[in-house]
């Protein structure tokens, strides 16, 4: 009844039935090959560089990880924002995860936000959690949020406390 007892028959049987199963093995690791492949989690691939000698102008939006070394006048959007020692960004920064060792004028929203020690930041940051190592310049306001990331509500629930606080 299964096929377990056929593996257990005789080594005459075993041969006659591997002569015709022989190239059905071959055709079968294939397609379950190609099942695991695309099952299996795709690599996540690297991260987009945009070189010193590049200047843009426009916005800029992708799910993946941006490495910028150049100039960009117009906001971005990420998973994992670098900006580099030699770039310069001006317009709204928005990542999961943002690393700042360049020059930022304008706000910078992320889930993790982190500015190293070369890192010039002219703006307002909304965060869930920083990192500002000494040396960092930074001129602005900082404001946690639990999610940073959505500037419609989270901007709103932000404005009232700090006008409260003001008056």
């Amino acid at each position: 009844m299964f096929s377990k007892s056929k593996i257990n028959e005789p080594a005459p049987k075993a041969s006659e039935t591997a002569k015709p199963a022989a190239p059905a093995p071959q055709a079968t690791p294939a397609p379950t090959e190609q099942k695991a492949a695309s099952t299996a989690p795709k690599p996540k691939p690297p991260a987009s560089v945009l070189s010193s000698d590049l200047h843009i102008t426009g916005n800029i939006k992708t799910t993946g990880d941006i490495q910028v070394e150049g100039t960009i006048e117009g906001d971005i959007r990420a998973h994992l924002l670098t900006i580099g020692e030699t770039a310069t960004i001006k317009g709204e920064v928005t990542a999961d995860d943002v690393v700042v060792n360049g020059r930022i004028v304008g706000r910078v929203r992320g889930l993790k936000v982190r500015l190293t020690s070369t890192a010039r930041v002219e703006g307002d940051i909304i965060h869930k959690t920083i990192a500002i190592e000494s040396g960092a310049h930074f001129e602005g306001s900082v404001q946690r949020q639990d999610d940073p990331l959505n500037p419609g509500r989270s901007g709103k629930t932000g404005a009232n406390p700090a006008a409260e606080v003001s008056q």
